[in-house]
């Protein structure tokens, strides 16, 4: 069944090429298509365009429809073009002439509009939860952790004296930061554009206010016309968001494989989260540190794939658009994978503890002795001076007490300031709120 059926048999040929990936990928979508029908047919009959008891028909066939998704027996048959067109066949079997009426003052272009916005800020809410999970986790193990040293490395030269706590603590506020970005993002997801058809707006007197309460969306895409060419842009902010977040993923997981390894042996991980080697028994991989760091390589690559797709496409919707479901629904499932073995990571560290005791760090203490000297006065190129020729000599000694007091460093993490940031923007992303919008929309109309 095509909602475009006009009685011309279309070669099959044709039709399996176009409709691609859409059935198997469109079950994504099939809740939000649903909750988009119902909130068109409630405005729909308050324009007069159905009946009150053709709406409550409707609304009830369609909750049938919910209820069979929710419990895992909703399917896209064989012969469907997409979600669209297997919604509508249910309705029109169950209901007849009735079920034939939601489509009117629609097109596919702002139902499947409508159907991605919901899924993006379902996706959103889950990613910053993840997300803020994960932050968490780091802050916990910064606050843990906050009095070993370790070196601090330049040029992946060892540099200056650091410490788990401040290592842990940067990425929790790289990662709040990344979320500060899906702050942007989600105001742009968080808008309206049923109503808008085809790209050309409707001569019914539809009330696109209406829907766009109902379904709980902060504003609306006003502009018919932008409604549409907000196809495309929305995934290149998404992808970009979600490269934010995989690029701190990555540098992170590659510290870890670093610190691993025996040359470092700043930590560990547990020995039942690596995997060995086929013929040396010592081994002991971080594989799993190591995927996440390819993977998020991946995500990060997923912009310039959505940006090529469509950013010489002149205004209107084209079938080009299809193939970013393929690029963004599984790109976000690897990413919640990346996290969810991120946290588990961290939970399973056996870190060091006496691993600035070394000797090859010695050198790492060197601007502290300069600082010292600065401080009694001795100009600080004089006293840099001074300190590198005892270096050379073989007469530097480091200080046994090194004092770092100023937020944000070794000695004052100020990690209550980082939390304070995540709990800042996951209020902006209104993440409680819309964690219950499915369950909330359903209750009013049950």
């Amino acid at each position: 069944m095509n909602l475009w059926d006009k009685g011309i048999k279309t070669d099959l040929n044709i039709l399996a090429f176009t409709v691609g990936k859409d059935r198997e990928l469109d079950v994504e979508l099939s809740q939000f298509d649903v909750i988009g029908s119902m909130a068109h047919v409630s405005m729909l009959a308050s324009v007069n365009l159905v009946s009150d008891d053709e709406k409550n028909i409707l609304i009830k066939a369609l909750l049938d429809i919910f209820d069979s998704i929710s419990n895992g027996n909703f399917q896209i048959e064989e012969g469907m073009e997409d979600v669209h067109s297997q919604v509508e066949k249910i309705l029109t079997q169950k209901l007849g002439e009735t079920g034939k009426k939601i489509h009117s003052a629609r097109s596919r272009n702002d139902q499947v509009l409508v159907d991605l916005k919901l899924y993006y800020r379902e996706q959103m809410v889950k990613l910053a939860m993840l997300s803020s999970e994960l932050i968490n986790a780091l802050l916990e193990n910064s606050e843990k952790y906050k009095n070993i040293v370790i070196p601090g490395y330049t040029h992946l030269q060892a540099a200056m004296p650091s410490s788990f706590g401040l290592w842990f603590a940067a990425y929790a506020e790289s990662l709040t930061e990344d979320l500060m970005f899906h702050e942007g993002i989600m105001e742009y997801i968080n808008q309206n554009p049923l109503g808008s058809a085809a790209g050309y707006g409707s001569s019914f007197p539809i009330n696109r206010e209406m829907t766009t309460e109902l379904l709980e969306f902060s504003n609306m895409h006003v502009n018919s016309i932008n409604a549409q060419l907000s196809r495309g842009k929305t995934e290149k902010f998404i992808a970009a968001g979600m490269g934010a977040i995989a690029g701190s993923l990555g540098k992170m997981s590659m510290d870890l494989t670093l610190f691993m390894s025996q040359n470092f042996g700043f930590l560990k991980l547990k020995e039942e989260l690596t995997t060995g080697s086929s013929i040396m028994p010592h081994k002991k991989n971080p594989d799993v540190l190591e995927l996440i760091r390819a993977k998020s390589s991946r995500i990060n690559g997923i912009y310039q794939e959505v940006l090529l797709l469509t950013h010489n496409l002149p205004s209107g919707y084209h079938r080009d658009f299809q193939l970013l479901k393929e690029i963004l629904f599984p790109a976000y499932q690897e990413l919640f994978s990346c996290l969810n073995m991120m946290i588990l990571a961290l939970q399973n560290l056996d870190i060091s503890q006496d691993i600035i005791n070394d000797e090859r760090y010695l050198y790492i203490f060197s601007v502290e002795n300069v600082n010292e000297k600065v401080k009694t006065g001795v100009p600080f190129r004089e006293a840099y001076a001074q300190v590198a020729s005892e270096i050379d000599k073989g007469r530097f000694r480091r200080l046994e007490h090194v004092s770092y007091t100023h937020t944000g460093s070794i000695g004052n993490l100020a990690n209550n300031r980082i939390a304070e940031k995540l709990e800042k923007v996951m209020e902006k992303l209104e993440v409680e709120r819309y964690a219950g919008f499915t369950t909330r929309f359903i209750n009013k109309l049950k």
